[in-house]
């Protein structure tokens, strides 16, 4: 009985994060998750660490770019470690070849710019690359290259500049903060979570041509 208990308590765990991934994302949830590590995630290091799965995390007061983004979706019960790792596992060809890894790594997946962009771009959450300022809305997330092969990835905030151009919340080596970044640097992706995080549904897509964590 106890055993039959904890299975069920397990199915119905794992239908509570399917739903919670299928369902709408909320931007503005999203991005007061995202804000308020500011102040508690000051450092930035990308040395690879084994985590538990799922639902791993390297310290809150260190981390990536990417961290910043897998964190504050997790408050929504969306777990990028798991729902990437599951999709690299049944389609690894997808997915960009720039470590020569050999499978995937549920350990350093999820943390890496190219990975993140491709699973955005296989669910159907990119939208067009814009230069004008209104195209991006909050809690909208962009990937930029910043030269020799060094991708970054941030939120979008709802608050903007002066002349209207929002900010992004993000890790870009001193810890998380909300910025004037947007137009900073070539932006090469724009996503738009929709919430339907469904691997069964995903497609196959072109993935950026050079990446980093």
């Amino acid at each position: 009985m106890k055993m039959l208990r904890v299975a069920a308590g397990l199915f119905f765990t794992a239908l509570f994060v399917a739903s919670r991934a299928s369902a709408a994302i909320d931007p503005v949830q999203l991005i007061a998750a995202a804000r308020s590590q500011i102040g508690v995630t000051v450092g930035y290091d990308p040395a690879y660490r084994r985590l538990s799965y799922p639902g791993g995390d390297v310290p809150l007061e260190t981390g990536v770019c990417c961290d910043v983004v897998v964190r504050a979706l997790r408050q929504q019960g969306v777990d990028l470690q798991r729902l990437l790792h599951e999709d690299m596992q049944r389609s690894f060809g997808c997915y960009p070849k720039n470590w020569e890894l050999k499978t995937a790594d549920s350990n350093i997946d999820h943390r890496r710019v190219p990975n993140l962009a491709c699973y955005f771009n296989r669910q159907g959450w990119s939208v067009p690359v814009s230069s004008e300022a209104t195209a991006y809305r909050p809690g909208d997330i962009v990937t930029w290259n910043l030269g020799n092969g060094i991708t970054h990835i941030g939120i979008v905030s709802d608050r903007r500049t002066a002349r209207g151009t929002p900010l992004l919340i993000h890790n870009i080596g001193s810890g998380t903060q909300e910025e004037d970044l947007l137009f900073r640097f070539t932006i090469i992706g724009h996503y738009r979570l929709n919430g339907r995080a469904n691997q069964a549904s995903a497609v196959t897509a072109q993935t950026p041509a050079e990446h980093h964590r």
